[in-house]
């Protein structure tokens, strides 16, 4: 076999997520698509092959590849109270596929070189087709773990509204009612190419009984998938986890027994804070009326749910996971607001960090292949210009990606 093109990068510090402190004067030594040796500069160069090539990064702070658990890259669907309809209606299978192309492109230049996608809001298996094009090199982007379809209760996920005469409307999610028509469902997506399982367990109120969520989670475990739960009523919450799913997304409004019960199952929590924050901040700029104060008001007092089930999370040691949950064209590429969302809750900013990477690679199952910088695995990493561990917002201005010993971005001064 031909040799493994080998690099040398040298970097100012890097941060042991694990250990939670600096290495100063790094060297990361990288063969093919994963990381060789990493320690101080001196000491690998002295390992390396002769006439490896090095890349010089300065004064800045090397970091793990991020992982966002919380992605909808086949979604910009426009704002407005018709915009997931008119999303459904107006746009081609394909064109979705390409929006999701663009999407993945601009997540992996934000630094995020993992993600897992929790449904693609009716585009079919074109989440399927993405993950498997970037993994062939046809198009640019994070490695993916895809969801596909998500499973609902009948009429009770988007879109809302639609004249009953038009039973062959698309909807954002495949639409269920009973056991055994969950269990197909699973084993269709799952035959199609899902890497994980979505539910909806609850939306304005709890939908899919826990026996059916059972279902869902017998049939994906069984084939070695992860569950993860929409769910953010109380009662929601605790029916998913009560029926064995793997992870919690958003739990905005869990309780102190929900929370309980997840640390006891060790179930994640992934808050996707973020979104709410860019809602509150763009209802704040639109003109005073009364739509706009009920929309505000509503939010305020969802925030302070948020916050105090946040807070319980981290009192309780519930394991958190980051996820941003964009789905418009103006939220796409920006998942590093999550960090400052959650920094703002109160999670220390290794927390948020590690939530990004030791903890998102262990609810992803790839704790082997990313999560840290470490001899194996994938040579995955970013850099900034800073302290994170000081000012938490520097990784919303990522200066330079590298995904499996390729550079994607490089923005730093030369």
């Amino acid at each position: 076999a031909p040799p493994k093109p080998s690099l040398l990068v040298k970097a100012g510090k890097l941060l042991d997520v694990r250990k939670g402190t600096y290495l100063e004067n790094v060297g990361i030594w990288i063969e093919g698509q994963r990381f060789k040796e990493v320690g101080h500069f001196p000491e690998v160069q002295a390992h390396v092959h002769q006439n490896t090539k090095v890349i010089e990064l300065g004064r800045a702070t090397v970091l793990p590849g991020l992982i966002d658990c919380h992605t909808h890259l086949m979604a910009r669907i426009p704002e407005g109270p018709d915009g997931y309809t008119l999303n459904l209606v107006t746009k081609s299978q394909a064109f979705r596929a390409l929006e999701g192309a663009y999407n993945a492109r601009i997540t992996l230049e934000a630094g995020f070189t993992s993600v897992r996608d929790v449904e693609n809001e009716g585009a079919a298996y074109a989440d399927v087709a993405l993950r498997d094009a970037i993994e062939q090199g046809l198009a640019e982007g994070p490695r993916m773990q895809v969801a596909t379809r998500a499973i609902a209760a009948v009429g009770q996920y988007n879109p809302f509204g639609i004249s009953p005469d038009l039973s062959d409307f698309p909807t954002g999610a495949q639409m269920v009612s009973g056991q055994e028509e969950a269990r197909r469902a699973v084993r269709e997506q799952i035959g199609h190419g899902a890497d994980l399982i979505k539910v909806y367990a609850d939306w304005t109120h709890p939908t899919l009984t826990v026996d059916e969520i059972r279902v869902v989670v017998e049939e994906a475990h069984k084939l070695g998938r992860k569950v993860a739960a929409h769910a953010s009523t109380p009662e929601g919450v605790k029916n998913a986890v009560t029926a064995g799913v793997d992870s919690i997304e958003h739990g905005h409004r869990a309780d102190q027994q929900d929370l309980e019960l997840m640390k006891a199952k060790g179930t994640f929590l992934v808050p996707t804070v973020g979104g709410i924050d860019a809602s509150i901040e763009r209802y704040s700029k639109e003109p005073e009326t009364e739509r706009r104060k009920e929309i505000q008001a509503y939010l305020g007092e969802l925030l302070q749910s948020i916050q105090q089930s946040m807070q319980q999370a981290m009192r309780l040691g519930v394991k958190i996971a980051l996820g941003y949950d964009a789905g418009s064209p103006g939220r796409q590429g920006k998942n590093a607001d999550e960090f400052v969302a959650l920094a703002k809750r109160g999670l220390p900013p290794l927390e948020a960090i590690r939530a990004a990477t030791l903890n998102a690679a262990e609810l992803m199952n790839w704790q082997d292949r990313v999560g840290s910088i470490e001899a194996g695995k994938y040579a995955d990493f970013i850099a900034v210009e800073g302290d994170p561990l000081r000012d938490i917002a520097v990784l919303e201005q990522v200066k330079f990606v590298m995904k499996g010993g390729t550079v994607v971005k490089d923005a730093l001064p030369h």
